[in-house]
């Protein structure tokens, strides 16, 4: 009966977004909603997409190993990227009236800064998509009982998500997000309700976690430590500012103040709601002990869906399930789009219209198929990380390493540094890659709490400083 009603949603789900692709008749509309989005549905869509697997599994499950110092990347860092980015980028990009902010690299540098950085992008969205595939995997696992198995789940989910994203784009991720946030919010606030009244309320679970420690966010007093914490933090923090799906949500927006605000009220509202399955799944400490015990070892990521499951009515199992599909949905569908997007437009477009341009239908179809293929790419990645025990969390975190070393310096530098210019750039993602991959290769685990990603984007730091210096300034696009 449970598995029934979550396929009704799922059917309802599907519905709503192929209603919305009867409003894609253009790739501006495919890629952006044709820049018609109100700022409601903007803070839906930053907070759903946001609001992924790993806020209701992932982090709940490193939380209950590892306390609040083991969320400095999520959720931490991710609020920290919207906030920033809503105050400090979106205004400007929005004026530049992108399709993709891999076209940025194009205007301000040249086409192989374009190539390499929105390589970079797509391949990014690799371990952020498979989060979702996979988390759809393990509750479709969760709900037959085992009969189907996490990899089927795998499989099953990326279709369902491909379905509705690969027709309706943009306005299919705008309004299939904003009826998932409402089951999200409206889900999720009601199961922590009756979690609460079994568990005695809130106050024990923050008890418990204070007297274990769980509540120390901030490193001891040593340098290794911060640069450890510091890194978490940024790597999310600095390293999501240039990613596709942020700059789509603001880029939608019907002005450059929903831009802003948007996408800046979807950062908080996301940071504040993140507390929400965080007490949960920790309260089954009171609730069930021995779910804990099983698990906390094993996969801390089941905690929360088995405690739901074994120790709650229908009605409830009902209500949380469907909350917790609509996040996975949410943040899938405009995970998957953002990078195909990225590669259709500045990786396939430039090389196929090398001889004859491409008019509106024949990229709007290119994109679809780019869709198609990414979506294949993200489920073979989902199984092979299944079959590494990689967690959801650990695969978030993963994804945003490269466009830190890549992407990040030469936005953030040609739009707040006039004396910018190309060498720079090639500098600044030569010297970061190469230090970043080093690294990884002769010391994964950092030199002296400096992660290799860290490493890296100090070093494309100085690399945009020293080749600009040299080579002189180039006037920004939008100056």
């Amino acid at each position: 009966m449970l598995l029934g009603f979550i396929i009704l949603y799922l059917v309802a789900s599907i519905a709503i977004g192929m209603y919305a692709a009867t409003r894609v008749r253009n790739v501006d509309d495919y890629y952006a909603a044709g820049r018609q989005l109100p700022i409601w549905i903007v803070t839906a869509m930053v907070f759903a997409t946001w609001f992924g697997a790993e806020t209701v599994l992932g982090i709940p499950a490193t939380f209950l190993e590892e306390g609040l110092g083991g969320l400095a990347s999520d959720p931490f860092g991710a609020s920290l990227c919207l906030v920033l980015f809503g105050l400090f980028f979106a205004r400007k990009l929005y004026r530049l009236n992108l399709l993709t902010i891999a076209d940025y690299y194009r205007a301000r540098y040249d086409r192989r800064v374009e190539l390499v950085t929105g390589i970079a992008i797509a391949l990014s969205y690799l371990g952020w998509v498979s989060a979702q595939i996979t988390a759809l995997g393990l509750v479709f696992n969760v709900l037959s009982d085992g009969v189907i198995t996490q990899a089927q789940g795998i499989l099953i989910g990326a279709a369902i998500v491909l379905m509705y994203t690969i027709y309706g784009g943009m306005w299919s991720v705008a309004l299939t997000t904003f009826f998932q946030m409402i089951v999200i919010v409206v889900g999720l606030a009601y199961i922590a309700g009756l979690i609460a009244g079994q568990a005695g309320g809130v106050a024990p679970a923050l008890e418990h976690a204070a007297a274990n420690a769980k509540f120390d966010l901030l490193p001891e007093l040593s340098t290794v430590a911060w640069f450890a914490f510091l890194s978490g933090l940024l790597t999310m923090g600095f390293g999501s500012i240039p990613q596709q799906d942020v700059f789509q949500r603001a880029n939608s927006s019907k002005n450059e103040n929903v831009a802003v605000w948007g996408t800046v009220l979807g950062g908080v509202a996301y940071f504040l709601f993140a507390a929400v399955p965080i007490y949960m799944a920790y309260s089954a400490h009171f609730i069930d002990p021995a779910l804990v015990a099983r698990w906390i070892g094993v996969d801390a990521q089941k905690i929360l869906p088995e405690l739901i499951k074994g120790d709650f009515p229908l009605a409830a199992q009902v209500i949380f399930y469907g909350a917790l599909l609509a996040v996975i949905m949410s943040t899938a569908s405009g995970t998957l789009l953002a990078p195909s997007v990225t590669i259709a437009e500045n990786v396939l477009k430039p090389w196929l219209t090398r001889h004859a341009p491409m008019d509106g239908p024949r990229l709007l179809k290119l994109t679809r198929w780019v869709v198609a293929g990414f979506a294949t790419l993200v489920t073979l990645y989902s199984l092979w990380s299944l079959e590494q025990a990689t967690t959801i969390h650990q695969m978030v975190e993963n994804a945003y390493k490269v466009t830190l070393v890549i992407a990040f310096v030469p936005l953030a530098a040609g739009l707040y540094w006039r004396r910018a210019n190309t060498a720079g750039a090639y500098a600044a993602m030569l010297l970061g890659a190469a230090v970043w991959l080093g690294l990884e290769a002769t010391a994964p685990e950092g030199l002296y709490g400096l992660e290799p990603q860290f490493a890296g984007f100090l070093a494309a730091c100085g690399g945009m400083l020293a080749g600009s210096l040299a080579a002189g300034p180039r006037p920004s696009p939008q100056d």
